[in-house]
């Protein structure tokens, strides 16, 4: 086939391709517009152009504690689910095959089980320790949710290492701690930062377990978004979604670049 033949296919699959593109990101375009909207509630196309709505977040007392409660909240579940999530992935690569992929397979099931689900069981746990309503309890629940994120991340970074070099700084003297330290660690950085990244994604967005565990004492910014919209709806809301989409889009650039990185150590 020539190519002056195949130029209306290619025509056709680029068009396909670029309306199936528009079809889902109109949604965030129509609520990035919307959050620069002078009105007083939510209305498209805008009257007109305002930052007035940014200004009543950043200037709201209530939405401030519930975005540095969810900042704080994600923090934590990075150090705990990164440190978790990076031991289990070396852990099991060094187990036998058919114990492999069952440890796998249950680290991973947070990731398949329905989050519904996961959150009913774990309001019921924590329920009877009078966990539900604090911090550490969304912390400890997000941590569950985010370490399978870090173990693919991380196991991904592993699959590319050579494992003589480690047998080489073992023969050579190291410990096994120095091992990790001055050769795995170094190599597995990319997969660790990307795993982390996504773990601070996934707290800092989670809504469903936050609405069993946060009760009165813990209200996170999603949470918190959830009852303006049930209670009172305003264009405070897509201005924060809006916010949160950036804040998304560059972790997801910056996990790309980070993953770019692990292909190069990978082909050193």
């Amino acid at each position: 086939m020539s190519a002056a033949s195949r130029w209306p296919i290619r025509l056709l699959r680029g068009t396909i391709v670029g309306l199936l593109l528009l079809f889902l990101a109109f949604p965030i375009v129509v609520v990035c517009l919307v959050s620069f909207s002078s009105a007083s509630y939510l209305t498209f196309p805008p009257p007109a152009f305002s930052f007035k709505w940014y200004v009543a977040y950043l200037g709201n007392a209530e939405w401030m504690e519930a975005t540095w409660l969810s900042v704080w909240i994600a923090a934590c579940v990075v150090l705990l689910s990164t440190t978790l999530g990076t031991l289990s992935a070396i852990g099991i690569t060094r187990l036998p095959p058919p114990l492999r992929v069952l440890t796998t397979g249950l680290i991973l099931s947070p990731m398949i089980v329905p989050v519904i689900v996961l959150a009913i069981g774990i309001y019921y746990v924590y329920s009877r320790y009078g966990l539900v309503g604090t911090p550490i309890a969304i912390v400890l629940a997000h941590t569950c949710l985010a370490v399978p994120f870090v173990v693919t991340s991380v196991s991904a970074s592993l699959a590319g290492i050579d494992h003589r070099l480690e047998q080489a700084a073992l023969s050579l003297g190291a410990t096994p701690s120095g091992t990790f330290w001055q050769v795995t660690l170094p190599l597995i950085r990319p997969g660790v930062l990307v795993g982390a990244l996504f773990a601070f994604i996934t707290s800092f967005d989670e809504l469903v377990v936050a609405l069993f565990l946060s009760g009165s004492g813990a209200v996170t910014l999603p949470r918190r978004m959830w009852d303006d919209l049930l209670y009172e709806i305003n264009p405070t809301i897509a201005a924060i979604s809006t916010l949160t989409i950036v804040l998304a889009a560059v972790m997801l650039v910056a996990a790309h670049f980070l993953r770019k990185r692990t292909e190069q150590l990978r082909t050193v």
